[in-house]
C-alpha cells in the first residue's frame, strides 16, 4: 500500500501548477491537499518513533498555530469540512470537504463516508472564472497561509517563517481513493524517513 502511494503521488509536490484543466474548484467534492514549508524547513516540530508502529509530532509553537488555524477554516468557510489531516515537521496533509447545496454520502466499507460524485462543470476559464476569489479550495488555502503567516511572524518575527508559494491538490473521486488517502495521511507520521517529502532535521 505505501509503494502504491509513494508511486502515486512522488515528484506531484514539485510541479509548477496542479490544477486540472476545466475543473471548477468551487464545486462540491473531497479534495486532498499538501503545504510545504519554503524550502521544506521544520518549522512545525519533529517526529518521535516510539515504535514501528507509532509515531508522533513534537510541535513547536509554530505547529501548534498552524493546526489551530486548519482547525478554524469551517469557521471561516460555512461551506468547508474538515476531514483527516496532519501536521509534519515541514508540511501539511489534509482533506477538505466543499458542500455548497449538496448532501449525498453514502457508506464506505470501513463505515467512512463516500465523497459526492463530481461531474466536470463549466468552471475555471470557461467561465471566467478566478479560482482565488470564488468559494474554492484555492480562497481557503490562501486564507489559510496568509494567516498562519501573519500570526507567527507577528507573535515570532525573528523565525523567518513563511510556506511555499504553490500548494498541491487531488481530487478525490470515489471511496477507494478517499479511503487510501485518509490511509495515507493516518501513516505518514510512521513513513516519515521514507516521506518523498522527508528531510533530516540539519537540511
Amino acid at each position: 500500500m505505501k509503494n502504491r502511494i509513494n508511486a502515486l503521488y512522488k515528484n506531484r509536490y514539485r510541479i509548477k501548477s496542479a490544477r486540472l484543466s476545466g475543473w471548477d474548484y468551487s464545486s462540491n467534492g473531497y479534495y486532498f491537499v499538501t503545504i510545504c514549508t519554503h524550502n521544506r524547513e521544520h518549522y512545525f516540530g519533529e517526529i518521535d518513533v516510539e515504535t514501528r508502529l507509532i509515531a508522533s509530532l513534537r510541535m513547536t509553537e509554530i505547529g501548534k498555530m498552524v493546526r489551530h488555524y486548519w482547525l478554524k477554516i469551517p469557521d471561516h468557510f460555512p461551506f468547508a469540512t474538515l476531514d483527516e489531516f496532519v501536521i509534519m515537521p515541514n508540511h501539511v496533509h489534509g482533506i477538505v470537504i466543499i458542500e455548497n447545496d449538496m448532501n449525498t454520502n453514502t457508506e464506505c466499507k470501513n463505515g467512512d463516508t463516500t465523497p459526492p460524485t463530481n461531474t466536470m462543470g463549466a468552471g475555471g476559464i470557461t467561465r471566467q472564472k478566478n479560482p482565488m476569489f470564488y468559494q474554492s479550495i484555492s480562497k481557503i488555502l490562501r486564507w489559510y497561509k496568509g494567516r498562519c503567516t501573519f500570526e507567527i511572524n507577528k507573535t515570532q518575527p525573528k523565525n523567518g517563517f513563511k510556506w511555499q508559494s504553490r500548494f498541491y491538490d487531488h481530487i478525490i473521486r470515489n471511496d477507494d481513493d478517499l479511503c487510501r488517502i485518509r490511509q495515507y495521511i493516518n501513516n505518514n507520521p510512521v513513513n516519515w524517513n521514507t516521506d518523498e517529502l522527508f528531510t533530516d532535521k540539519t537540511g
